[in-house]
């Protein structure tokens, strides 16, 4: 196996580096408290999978009306996504616990969900986080055709209206990972920048005994039990489905494709412009972070910044440590991208597909993030 050279230089901004890991750092040494999970973020586990799993035994008991049954259908769906932003993304990024073998057993949240928990670690852990927002490697801004999320993409005439069936696209992300992503992943020879990249066979076995864990409670277990008609059924199955997959692929849009943030491309020897974590201050951005239900609903992905800096630090953590960095990123004149809440977030995104569909020609951010990042510099040093 091979990875097409990428390569961040080693140096740029180092005092802004320095300063924000060292500030960090102090502050939970000052707290005393450990960079893990606390009770506050078991709490939430637990509630998270009491609406999944309770609204599931309670539609099973068959007692209640086919409208109730929709109507817990729909939390399962809102549950599901929660499960995902607030659980398994921690556990997988060994965020949860210094335990491994904790982060490992909650991680399998990921795959009873219906998505494969090795192909996340890789596409998401290791591709997205090293290759934010990097045309043809960054998997999560390859979504589909039909969506151009890149000012490098290549534009079709569909794109003209991506606008308009954005959103729409987002609610079938569960049921496409379900069913098609993880195996396509798998088959494909070249994943982001690895090329003929192979898997162990655990992982391949794992694979299907999680898919068959998923398809035996959500589809066969429902079909043996419920007194409802194949239709009523699927009409259930589809609401928790497009219910949690437009929740998750909409929240995931909001960190990365928004108005301010970067598309960076690396120079003709594979270089990129700036050091790595310079790369993630300017192609990633925060949203709603006064909105306290947002960020516990979310898992603390509304604090993208925070997490892709110290992906290793459990989310709950989040809010306290963005007052350190925002602060910091200004006195070292580094760009912050924030949106101030979640209605601003998602319409800024609505307004880059717009963009990014109806001009073709659409040129990158990178010169305006790079002289506003340098112009904030000198003028910090200047203080």
């Amino acid at each position: 196996m091979t990875a097409t050279t990428i390569t961040f230089p080693r140096r740029g901004a180092e005092e802004f580096i320095r300063d924000v890991k060292a500030r960090v750092t102090g502050h939970f040494t000052a707290t005393g408290q450990s960079m893990k999970a606390d009770w506050t973020m078991w709490l939430k586990t637990a509630i998270l999978l009491a609406m999944v799993f309770g609204s599931y035994a309670a539609i099973l008991s068959n007692q209640l009306s086919l409208l109730a049954m929709l109507g817990l259908c729909f939390v399962m769906g809102v549950g599901v996504a929660g499960i995902g932003f607030g659980i398994s993304h921690d556990a997988l990024h060994g965020a949860y616990s210094s335990n491994a073998t904790v982060n490992r057993l909650l991680g399998f949240t990921f795959d009873l969900l219906g998505a494969n928990s090795y192909m996340w670690k890789l596409t998401h852990n290791v591709i997205h986080h090293t290759y934010t927002n990097i045309e043809g490697v960054d998997e999560d801004i390859d979504f589909a055709p039909f969506l151009r999320l890149s000012p490098h993409a290549k534009h079709g005439p569909q794109h003209r209206y991506q606008h308009l069936y954005g959103f729409a696209t987002y609610s079938i992300a569960t049921l496409f990972w379900v069913f098609i992503k993880d195996y396509k992943y798998f088959l494909k020879r070249d994943l982001g920048p690895y090329k003929n990249k192979k898997h162990p066979g655990s992982e391949v076995a794992l694979l299907f005994v999680g898919k068959l864990a998923h398809y035996s409670w959500l589809i066969v277990i429902p079909l043996l039990v419920l007194h409802v008609t194949w239709w009523q059924f699927l009409i259930g199955f589809l609401t928790v489905h497009l219910t949690g997959g437009l929740i998750l692929g909409v929240v995931f849009q909001l960190a990365h494709v928004v108005e301010g943030t970067d598309y960076p491309l690396p120079d003709a020897t594979g270089s990129m412009e700036y050091t790595w974590l310079l790369h993630e201050m300017v192609t990633t951005a925060n949203f709603a972070p006064n909105n306290k239900l947002v960020g516990w609903y979310v898992g603390g992905l509304n604090y993208q910044i925070e997490h892709h800096l110290f992906p290793k630090i459990c989310s709950i953590h989040y809010p306290a440590i963005s007052k350190i960095v925002r602060a910091t990123a200004e006195e070292h004149g580094v760009p912050y991208n924030s949106q101030p809440t979640l209605r601003a977030a998602v319409r800024s995104h609505y307004r880059m597909l717009k963009q990014l569909g109806r001009d073709p020609g659409m040129a990158t951010s990178t010169a305006p993030v790079a002289s506003r990042w340098q112009h904030r510099a000198t003028a910090a040093a200047g203080k």
